[in-house]
Formats: structure tokens, sequence, C-alpha cells
């Protein structure tokens, strides 16, 4: 399968400043891939560079095989057939939905424009509000009307930066899985830049964890979750706590908490120093558990409480407790391990 979008090696600097430096990326027809990082990690400068807002100063970017970019020329945005979604929408306020829908369409008659326009507002939850003007919407609502914008035209590519940052957290998690749901319903290829990890496993089949200009790992959710290929992947993605121990054989870590036998093999030599990493999901609330923690403190999420649990020797660790087990700060804690994915790093 030939990739609809190729990034070969790209490099991007600005006043001396290396953006972003080797980046290497495929993207196939009906992907929805995330950059997701810290702030100033370069992951907007990705998203600027295939849109054609940004000159490369090394590298090749490729559209459907047409090379769009390389140092030297860059073809110009409205030339790519890229749909683009801004953090701030860029709607227009004193034109409605259709007028706003419809804008930069070229060779189509307003009835068919009309047409066109229904069945997006349809697609994205929009039926029936053609008329309404920008401020009559909600802020879910007028992100909903720049996606449907960005569509319509069909583009090969869409492009999403920190499209949801405006939004209040409960807005943003549903309009998340329903962005996801309209791309795929219509086969879109999309590519999301964001901050927020949960957004990035609502919307991505594969998510690129990226820091000081580099992609670091491109995985699903899970994996990288489950399977950081390194420090930095292991400790932005999710929470958890990095817990000393020594390595006593390739699959089994000494700890302070007890001896822990994974579900991977590491090359090391035998006792060496590592970092394990420890997930709340790793630490079980057990009454009969041969370990035992003080509560520290405690945040209530609902149908869990995350607990912060420290122990005599002061090592602190994270736990999720259902909430119908409602412990207190100063309660003594049994519990239990259960590492299903272990995941060391040697200790530096």
């Amino acid at each position: 399968m030939v990739p609809l979008l190729t990034l070969k090696n790209i490099e991007c600097r600005h006043h001396g400043h290396t953006i972003i430096k080797g980046i290497n990326l495929h993207i196939n027809e009906g992907d929805l891939i995330c950059l997701l990082g810290p702030s100033g990690c370069g992951k907007t400068t990705i998203l600027r560079s295939i849109a054609g807002f940004q000159p490369l100063t090394q590298g090749e970017i490729f559209i459907r095989e047409r090379k769009v970019s390389y140092p030297g020329y860059t073809m110009a945005p409205e030339k790519r057939h890229i749909g683009m979604v801004f953090q701030d929408y860029a709607l227009f306020p004193h034109m409605n939905v259709y007028q706003n829908i419809c804008f930069g369409l070229r060779g189509i008659n307003k009835s068919e424009q009309q047409k066109l326009a229904d069945e997006m507002l349809e697609i994205t939850g929009l039926a029936g509000m053609g008329e309404r003007f920008i401020h009559e919407l909600s802020g879910g609502q007028q992100q909903r009307v720049a996606l449907a914008r960005a569509l319509l035209p069909n583009p090969d590519l869409i492009l999403m930066d920190e499209p949801f940052s405006n939004l209040d957290i409960d807005m943003r998690e549903r309009l998340s899985a329903d962005v996801r749901q309209i791309l795929k319903a219509r086969g879109a290829t999309g590519i999301l830049v964001t901050h927020d990890q949960h957004e990035a496993f609502a919307i991505g089949d594969q998510i690129c964890v990226m820091n000081e200009g580099e992609i670091l790992q491109r995985d699903t959710a899970y994996n990288l979750y489950h399977s950081p290929e390194n420090r930095f992947v292991a400790d932005f993605i999710g929470q958890g706590v990095f817990v000393e121990g020594t390595l006593t054989a390739h699959d089994t870590v000494e700890t302070e908490i007890g001896v822990i036998q994974g579900d991977r093999a590491y090359e090391w030599k035998m006792g060496s120093k590592v970092e394990l990493l420890i997930r709340p999901d790793d630490i079980i609330y057990d009454p009969e558990g041969d370990l035992k923690a003080q509560v520290t403190q405690r945040a209530f999420k609902g149908a869990e409480i995350l607990y912060t649990l420290k122990f005599d020797s002061g090592l602190e660790i994270l736990s999720l407790i259902p909430s119908h087990h409602n412990h207190y700060i100063g309660d003594q804690l049994r519990l239990r391990l259960a590492v299903d994915h272990m995941v060391a790093f040697p200790l530096s």
C-alpha cells in the first residue's frame, strides 16, 4: 500500500533553533494518527509543515507520492487538498452555519452546495441548524461546524490542531468520541495534535509521543501504556511511580515491596540496578494482603478513588481502588501486587 502521507527525515529550524529533527512518518489512507506531547515539543510544527505553512530545512514531504515540500520549495497550502480544524475554529460570525460550511467551495452551484451541506450537518449531528449564526451555538456545536467545513470538500487529509482545548472536560470527552466516529464513517485520514492523552486515546488508531522535536514512540494507546520503549514515554503516559530494584533473573526484579516476575525478559547483567514502573492498577486493595501502607492523599474520581500510599520506608505509590471502599487520610491499608506487565529501565 502506498502511504497517503510520507515525511522523510524532515527538519524545521526557526531563527537558528531546531524545532523538529529527523521526523519520519507514514500514514495510510483511513488512519487516524495523534501527535502527543508536552507544550513546545514540536507537534504543531509538524502539522504546519504538512499543511504548507512551515518550510523545511531538511527532508521531504509527499502526499499521494507527490512531493509537496523540500528545502527551498513549499507547495501552497490551498494546492495540497488538505482540511484544517483550528484551535479557535476560525468561523465567520457574520455568516450562518450553511455559509460557514460552504465557504471556499468553488465550481458548485448554490442548490448543490446546500444539499452537500445538509448531508454534512446530518453526519456531524447538526441537522436543522444550517440557518443559525455562530453565536447561537455552543462551543461543541461550533467545533462540529469547523469539522463539517473541513470535511465538505472531501480532502485527502484532515489536520486538527488542539481542536478541543477551548471546551470543558466533559464536552472534550464526548466530542472526542464523536469526532472519531464521524471521521471513521467518512473514511477520512486525519492527524490530531494534542497535549491531552485522553483525547489522543479517544481518537487515534496510533499515537506518536513526542519530546524535544523528536518522535519517541509510535504505537497504540494500549502498547504505549503497557509497553513504553523509553523512560520518557513511561513517565508521560498514564500515571505511575518508579521503584528501585535489582534484576535477579531476566524476567524478575526484587524490590522493597516484593519480588516481581514479569511478562518480558531483559538482557541486562544479573544484579543490575533498575527502575520498575508501578501503575496505580498494579496495586490492589486486599484486606488479606501482605503489604501495608498509609493513605497520605486521595482523589475521588467517581467509580474509583486514586490513593497516594506511603510505606514505612518513605516510598510512596499510587493505587486505584473502587470507590465503595472509602478510606481516609491516615488509614492503614492492606495491599497486594498484581503487576501483569513489567516495565523496567536501567537506573541512571
